[in-house]
């Protein structure tokens, strides 16, 4: 299934199942989150006879209000080596917060404080089961479905201090999106995930890379906080971000990035 939260032709808030070309809105569900577990999609009414066009529909992010954004820095080897940092044996996390989040396809406006602008297309994985102490072997059954994310970046702001918050949490700068795919509909681990800047290649690579796997990254998380319905987990960039490149690439305005992974879907999002 795929499951989006939107507004529907109508202007009410829904979430809505993807049925070919249609949303078809779940009756009293509002949008995904907390209250959204896969028993909920699955035994909620279908209002089809109240289905509108995907194409014309204003999405939201997948999880508007998640209680947690959890992201993941440094998580496939060849970014890593272009940043000239050291491996880890332990993730490096970081947070976002709800107001972090901005549609798939909404404009993304450039702060008038930074000047260097970065994307970072991720895979992310939205939380459906909650627990505290997972085990890896059982990680995966915790998982409601997987999407798409740009971790928009302001790298002068994040090399400030040798914390990240400050360069990654900006309002309004973190497309989510389009769709929740859930698991039955993709195996994630053989799908790919690439990046274009006006239609320039400048990420490509594969989610088996990851240095830190999903099973993993949600073994992690647990142990020091529970992990609730709808929380997200953007799992690392590939190589190939604007901050390393020669010469660097940051977004400006009227700028256009695509992020795909393959078999979820892609965010197209406008710098304005």
């Amino acid at each position: 299934m795929r499951y989006a939260s939107t507004f529907d032709k109508t202007g009410a808030p829904v979430v809505a199942e993807l049925q070919g070309d249609l949303l078809v809105p779940l009756a009293g569900l509002t949008e995904l989150g907390d209250a959204t577990t896969a028993q909920v999609l699955a035994a909620a009414e279908r209002r089809t006879a109240d289905a509108f066009s995907a194409a014309d529909a204003e999405l939201r992010p997948v999880v508007p209000n998640p209680a947690r954004v959890f992201c993941v820095g440094l998580n496939y080897k060849a970014h890593i080596e272009e940043t000239g940092r050291s491996d880890s044996d332990y993730p490096v996390l970081f947070p976002k917060f709800a107001s972090s989040l901005t549609g798939p396809f909404s404009a993304v406006e450039l702060p008038s404080e930074s000047a260097q602008v970065d994307y970072e297309g991720e895979l992310t994985v939205v939380i459906g089961t909650p627990g505290r102490r997972i085990a890896e072997a059982d990680a995966l059954d915790h998982v409601l479905g997987y999407t798409v994310a740009n971790d928009v970046s302001m790298r002068d702001y994040q090399y400030k201090t040798h914390q990240w918050m400050q360069g990654k949490a900006w309002d309004a700068c973190t497309p989510v999106g389009p769709y929740l795919v859930t698991p039955d509909e993709v195996d994630i681990t053989a799908q790919s995930i690439s990046t274009t800047v006006n239609g320039l290649k400048v990420q490509d690579s594969t989610i088996d890379l990851l240095i830190f796997p999903i099973p993993r990254l949600i073994a992690t998380i647990s142990e020091f906080t529970a992990l609730r319905t709808g929380d997200l987990i953007l799992t690392g960039t590939p190589s190939g971000v604007g901050a390393r490149r020669t010469p660097p690439l940051f977004l400006k305005s009227g700028d256009v990035v695509t992020v795909e992974v393959t078999g979820v879907g892609s965010l197209r999002n406008t710098i304005a």
